[in-house]
């Protein structure tokens, strides 16, 4: 049974009106206090219908958008056409940043923040299949790119593992034969870079790997990354990198090294951000059709409850003046 205002306030040895206070925001109590009433709130699970309360119709027409990085250029294009194709439908978009953050992704997970929510629509990068296995807000859920056993959940995503295997045979059609894959994480439990990886190796087959790990997935990772692949005793000629903002960190590597691109090193990134259209050469990538992940992430949010679905939303190959 859910836990009431009364539960918490006999836990905390305060007052009803007290709890409501640190329930809803209200400024004016000791920061000890409510310290102690959150405390217990976390202790018992308390979880205040908020919702119900300031709309009697029932829903409250706002939707969470958890992102790592709201910085991300990737992420915040797409959060921009959420926001967007929300509004088309009445609903308005919160947007979260998590960082990548293990604890915080766990707690948005279970429900700390989603009580005045309809629906959250979750990106994560640090939480394990067990965690999102062991949910029990009741809030709709559905979560964006590539997570490994994540069964009982809706789960919008593009086919990392085709992509990048398209990505991959583009620069073997173009005569490359040492094609190093930048963005590998062996320590982050994000799926998508094990897809990427997967996609590049099928389309390899028996040839020469190049496969260099990355702590981030920023513009001075790649750069790092690719200096560091320059001076293996056979450099790469190609690189398939798993993220434009990594492609872009390569590109200046390159430029750094003297190197011409695509003459000397072919390049070709993931995500098609608009700085890589304006990168000098334009970046060839992967683009993920945004509108159509965030129309079929909130088309799960407002269907009827049914079977989990996993929804494969559609990509294309760009070709610039990388490869």
């Amino acid at each position: 049974m859910n836990p009431k205002l009364r539960d918490v306030a006999e836990h905390a040895g305060v007052s009803v009106r007290t709890v409501s206070n640190v329930v809803n925001g209200f400024r004016y109590v000791a920061p000890a206090t409510r310290e102690r009433v959150q405390a217990s709130i976390d202790a018992l699970g308390y979880r205040p219908n908020l919702a119900a309360r300031t709309l009697r119709r029932g829903r409250t027409g706002l939707v969470a958008l958890v992102v790592p990085e709201i910085d991300s250029p990737y992420f915040a294009e797409l959060a921009a056409r959420t926001v967007r194709i929300a509004e088309r439908r009445g609903l308005t978009v919160l947007i979260d940043q998590t960082d990548g953050d293990a604890e915080r992704e766990k707690e948005l997970l279970h429900g700390r923040r989603s009580q005045l929510v309809d629906g959250v629509l979750f990106s994560p990068w640090a939480v394990a299949p067990a965690e999102l296995a062991a949910r029990t807000d009741t809030v709709p859920l559905v979560l964006l790119g590539e997570h490994d056993g994540t069964a009982g959940v809706d789960h919008v995503a593009i086919d990392n593992v085709a992509a990048a295997r398209e990505a991959t045979g583009h620069l073997l059609a173009t005569g490359r034969r040492r094609i190093a894959a930048l963005g590998i994480q062996p320590e982050s439990l994000n799926a998508t870079a094990r897809q990427r990886l997967a996609g590049y190796r099928e389309a390899l087959g028996d040839l020469p790997r190049l496969e260099i790990p990355v702590r981030r997935l920023h513009r001075a990772d790649g750069h790092r990354a690719m200096l560091e692949l320059l001076d293996c005793a056979e450099p790469p000629d190609a690189v398939f990198c798993f993220t434009d903002e990594l492609a872009l960190g390569a590109l200046r590597a390159a430029a750094d090294r003297g190197l011409t691109v695509p003459d000397d090193l072919a390049l070709v990134g993931f995500d098609d951000i608009e700085d890589g259209r304006f990168s000098v050469p334009a970046l060839t990538t992967v683009s993920p059709d945004k509108d159509r992940i965030a129309e079929l992430a909130l088309d799960c949010l407002t269907a009827e409850p049914g079977p989990p679905r996993s929804i494969v939303a559609p990509h294309r190959l760009v070709v610039r003046g990388t490869s």
